[in-house]
């Protein structure tokens, strides 16, 4: 077996809504609670532990995702009156970029947390 990730802990003040948030964005479920945390797994078997934190720095999370489920994702986005942008430094309000010709677009979750959505990498 080579090497791969498995899980990561997201910190949140409220793991329930912070998890919530992400699985309505994604379109996914949120798993049964365990133990402190959380989870919200993803196709590729990794998940995102959520566990509440007083003090929460934020971080990046980058989600590859296909065509249609950026459409879908996106949209959900759009509809909630999430704001949104094209670049990670948040210079370009309103907008989705469209580097190494796919889409992208960042958001942030009720912590801060700077999540992006994707379609093609480098």
């Amino acid at each position: 077996m080579g090497i791969e990730l498995n899980h990561t802990i997201v910190g949140a003040r409220d793991k329930h809504e912070s998890a919530r948030f992400l699985a309505d964005v994604l379109g996914v479920e949120v798993g049964a609670e365990t133990g402190p945390f959380v989870p919200v797994a993803l196709e590729n078997s990794v998940t995102l532990d959520y566990m509440s934190q007083r003090d929460v720095r934020p971080q990046h999370y980058a989600f590859l995702v296909d065509e249609a489920l950026f459409d879908e994702a996106f949209g959900r986005i759009r509809d909630a009156g999430i704001a949104y942008w094209a670049d990670p430094g948040h210079q370009s309000p309103g907008e989705i970029n469209h580097r190494w010709g796919g889409r992208g677009v960042y958001f942030e979750d009720p912590d801060g947390h700077n999540m992006e959505l994707l379609t093609k990498t480098p």
